[in-house]
């Protein structure tokens, strides 16, 4: 695929997933962003086999790139996730504030 494919792909896409997003009812936003930490598990998976495949120094590089954003994305959906839940939670008794 030529880089302007690669690029008019890559806009459509951001173009959709803005629309859809802003769309979801905010009470909504948890379970929905639990659910994707998940899925974004795959892209993990993804960059793993992408650096599998990678010859040269720059693809190396890229595909480490890859794999370390797609972990940091996992791992802060999760952090987020879970402070947003702990919001909801009930203080027990004689508990400071």
């Amino acid at each position: 695929m030529s880089m302007v494919w690669l690029a008019v792909i890559f806009v459509i896409a951001a173009s959709v997933g803005y629309k859809v997003i802003s769309g979801v009812p905010s009470l909504l936003h948890t379970p929905l962003m639990s659910g994707m930490n998940a899925l974004s598990g795959i892209t993990v998976v993804g960059a793993l086999a992408a650096a599998g495949g990678a010859v040269y120094l720059s693809s190396h590089v890229l595909a480490f790139l890859a794999v370390t954003l797609a972990a940091a994305n996992v791992v802060g959906g999760f952090l987020v996730t879970h402070r947003m839940l702990k919001l909801f939670r009930t203080k027990e008794r004689g508990d400071t504030p």
